[in-house]
């Protein structure tokens, strides 16, 4: 009997960082901001996912690269950690440790995701 395992991450946000955002930007610019940052974190996201299928590591660090960058500006700092950490397993080559890394680096991007979306509406 297999029982399946379900892991679950939760994303803690740093708040200050978004407020700072509003406001440095004002409501209107801030929100435009946050908009086209969620829009690339999850573009990155997939792109991240197609280049780990294709074992195109080149693509594969870059785009964990530039998504670190990201959720670093709106305070998803667990992300960005995650993302750097699959950047340094596609340099050193080691395949068990990058399939963990994805794997987490998905569940912990669609978490990100989903929090600063809803913290954007509040």
């Amino acid at each position: 009997r297999v029982t399946p395992l379900r892991q679950y991450e939760s994303v803690m946000l740093d708040r200050d960082r978004l407020n700072d955002l509003y406001v440095q930007l004002g409501q209107h610019a801030a929100e435009d901001v946050v908009c086209r940052a969620l829009e690339e974190m999850a573009a990155r996201l997939g792109y991240i996912d197609k280049s780990y299928h294709a074992a195109d590591w080149d693509n594969l660090r870059k785009n964990a690269r530039g998504l670190g960058a990201i959720a670093d500006q709106l305070g998803a700092s667990m992300l960005a950690k995650v993302a750097r950490d699959v950047k340094n397993c596609a340099e050193k080559g080691d395949p068990t440790a990058m399939a963990a890394t994805i794997a987490r680096l998905m569940r912990v991007g669609e978490s990100a995701l989903t929090e600063v979306w809803d913290i954007q509406e509040i």
